[in-house]
């Protein structure tokens, strides 16, 4: 028999089919003939009738370990883990060279948040059987759980020399060499699995490795075959990324359209949509969606980031993008880049030919985001730009100079201070400016490559890695 923790840690009941059990007034065989009822009921899911019968039981059966084991998993199956740990300790106490049910005391341990002592019972399961299958996948499933990846790397390895063809510790070795960067045995191991398995979670990692390794078409179908067999959110997430990075936009956004009308109140889906919208020009619906984005998870800059540049190409929706960006101001009043933001939605919405233009709005906010982080050249070069446009060049030249010190390959700032520098009769400073707006325009160290940047960004911070065994 067995069941599942959250960690995939398996949990095992052993039934014997005679008990060493003391009795005045029934037989042996009667009580026998009740555990094995109960055991069946447990099977069966009947966890309350199965409980019933071995406390009444209990009584006759105070120094038989499988009872006290049998009723402890029936305790865990209930959510009572005190009364599980109890019973399993005395299994324990009783037998205390049964590998077995030291691992599901460590299992109901974990699961009460006792993770010193569970890991004491795992590692004595492992030191009791070196060869058993669960002992070893168990204690590795327990160091994936705490963070231990390479830990768990020799357990799962050994498990699976026991037992190559158990899928869900297969699965498990072959995602642990891809996180501590072994591509080539995740590989190996995933291939030999894919032989008579085919589950989606299984050709996502193979996606995930082939991704990494460049081969980009093998990445793609396989993302493809993962999302067909298994619709997920990151599946669907990760196939339409696979397609974004690769400007592959179309399919990319046929992909997120699909997985948007099942997952609409997934931010990150909605992103990627908004993204691959943009990206292939369509920017009222990029704004829509990536407005969606920011409503449902307001607390993530990237969306922000991105409906900023979307809006800019796409001023139909004024006036609840700009509602959007004051909302983010309001409630992350020290983030630089909330003030930054709510500062340039204002000044996009409101040109500055339009009576709606709040010049000292604007300016306030980016001086406050300047405050809070001095280091936001973006700030310093669009305060630049205000001065500059209000023929303020000895203000809007300081902070010219401050945007190039923290970002020198900004283009557009050494033009405009050596436009200021025109202005404020520093001609040789203004050819020398003009000079490496040149070189750089040459170099085309542009706009495009930032945005592409953080697309990159965003994809790998949402799906660097795939993610566990379901269970």
């Amino acid at each position: 028999m067995s069941k599942s923790t959250t960690l995939g840690i398996v949990i095992l009941t052993c039934c014997v089919p005679t008990l060493l059990l003391h009795a005045e007034d029934a037989s042996n065989k009667d009580l026998d003939r009740q555990y094995q009822l109960a055991v069946s009921n447990y099977d069966s899911g009947k966890y309350a009738e199965a409980a019933g019968q071995l406390e009444k039981l209990l009584p006759y059966a105070t120094k038989s370990s499988p009872v006290h084991e049998l009723l402890g998993m029936i305790y865990v199956s209930l959510s009572q883990q005190d009364k599980a740990i109890e019973q399993l300790k005395v299994a324990v106490q009783l037998k205390p060279d049964w590998a077995e049910a030291r691992t599901n005391l460590g299992a109901a341990l974990l699961q009460s948040g006792k993770t010193a002592l569970a890991e004491e019972q795992f590692k004595k399961a492992v030191s009791l059987e070196p060869t058993n299958y669960d002992a070893n996948h168990n204690l590795a499933e327990f160091y994936v759980g705490s963070g231990k990846v390479t830990e768990a790397l020799p357990l799962f390895e050994r498990a699976y020399a026991i037992d190559p063809a158990a899928y869900d510790n297969g699965y498990d070795l072959a995602l642990a060499e891809f996180q501590v960067g072994h591509a080539d045995k995740s590989r190996a191991v995933a291939m030999d699995l894919a032989k008579s398995n085919n589950t989606g979670e299984l050709h996502n990692l193979l996606g995930h490795l082939e991704e990494k390794q460049g081969d980009y078409v093998a990445a793609a179908n396989d993302y493809e075959t993962a999302t067909h067999l298994d619709p997920s959110e990151d599946n669907f997430f990760d196939w339409g990324c696979e397609m974004l990075m690769h400007r592959t936009y179309e399919p990319a956004i046929t992909i997120f359209e699909e997985a948007a009308r099942r997952y609409s109140s997934s931010p990150r889906i909605l992103i990627g949509l908004g993204l691959s919208l943009y990206a292939r020009g369509k920017y009222d619906d990029a704004v829509s969606n990536l407005l969606n984005a920011v409503t449902l998870n307001p607390g993530d800059p990237r969306g922000y980031t991105f409906l900023s540049e979307a809006y800019e190409s796409s001023p139909a929706q004024t006036q609840e993008v700009i509602e959007a960006f004051k909302k983010y101001s309001e409630t992350q009043p020290t983030n630089a880049l909330a003030q930054y933001d709510y500062a340039m939605s204002l000044w996009k919405g409101y040109r500055q030919e339009s009576a709606s233009f709040d010049r000292s709005a604007v300016e306030s906010l980016l001086l406050k985001a300047i405050a809070l982080d001095d280091s936001l050249a973006d700030a310093h070069e669009q305060l630049g730009n205000l001065y500059s446009d209000q023929r303020e060049y000895a203000k809007s030249a300081p902070q010219y100079k401050r945007a190039l010190e923290l970002n020198p390959n900004s283009a557009d700032a050494h033009y405009r201070l050596g436009t200021d520098y025109v202005h404020l009769g520093q001609k040789d400073e203004a050819q020398e400016e003009f000079a490496v707006y040149q070189k750089l325009r040459a170099e085309h160290l542009d706009e495009l490559e930032k945005q592409r940047a953080e697309v990159r960004q965003f994809v790998y911070s949402e799906s660097a890695t795939p993610g566990p065994k379901k269970q």
